[in-house]
């Protein structure tokens, strides 16, 4: 991922962003696919700013959309290698979006749908800081035998599928689950009943909150003294 990445953004409705959610679009679409749900999130997240980068790759089955690495379905092998290629430049992004914000990476936030989960999954679990939380919409973990070797912490971790999805299929949210297990990562699941591919108001609401109690601001804990 050697191009610039860049992508919508929303301020803090608060005016100062103590938190940053950053939304990994899936293949074919483009940052403009899940911006919104930052518009619809705000309330919940008053401190938290939101981006939706593109992906710096055009989409060949979608020219108008975007990608974070070609799929083809045909080399069971692309998918790690194409997580693998497009971690430097996501990783980048998101140091300079923190950069920006003036925050500490642990106040990052990562939501992926589908490709963008695949991101979602691998960057976040290899930060050298990990983030505060990972939400991943219909999508599926690469590589999971590699965790154990490569991840370098635990971050909250919620995934929410479709129990109909025919693009990637519901077995892959419990593959993701196992493989984060077998890590010793802990993971929570929500499956949507009658959902296919796509994002419905129960796993809005349930990630928005997942997000919120992820996020909730810090409490310094002084210690009183007391003089003779």
């Amino acid at each position: 991922m050697s191009q610039t990445i860049d992508g919508p953004r929303l301020p803090a409705a608060s005016g100062a962003a103590k938190s940053l959610v950053v939304f990994l679009h899936g293949f074919g679409a483009d940052g403009n696919d899940l911006i919104a749900i930052g518009a619809e999130w705000r309330r919940l997240l008053p401190d938290a700013a939101f981006v939706s980068p593109h992906a710096p790759e055009r989409c060949m089955a979608s020219p108008s959309g975007r990608q974070w690495f070609p799929l083809t379905f045909r080399d069971p092998d692309e998918r790690r290698r194409g997580v693998v290629a497009a971690r430097p430049g996501l990783d980048a992004f998101l140091d300079a979006e923190l950069a920006r914000h003036r925050l500490t990476p642990d106040r990052l936030a990562l939501v992926g749908f589908s490709q963008g989960t695949m991101m979602a999954l691998h960057v976040g679990l290899r930060r050298k800081i990990p983030p505060a939380a990972i939400l991943g919409f219909s999508g599926m973990l690469v590589s999971p035998e590699a965790l154990k070797t490569e991840a370098t912490g635990k971050p909250p971790i919620l995934l929410i599928h479709g129990d109909r999805d025919d693009v990637i299929p519901v077995d892959a949210l419990f593959a993701a689950t196992d493989g984060l297990s077998a890590a010793e990562i802990p993971v929570e699941w929500h499956l949507s009943p009658g959902l296919g591919h796509g994002i419905d108001g129960e796993g809005l609401r349930q990630g928005a909150a997942f997000l919120a109690g992820a996020l909730k601001p810090r409490r310094t804990s002084l210690r009183s003294t007391s003089q003779d």
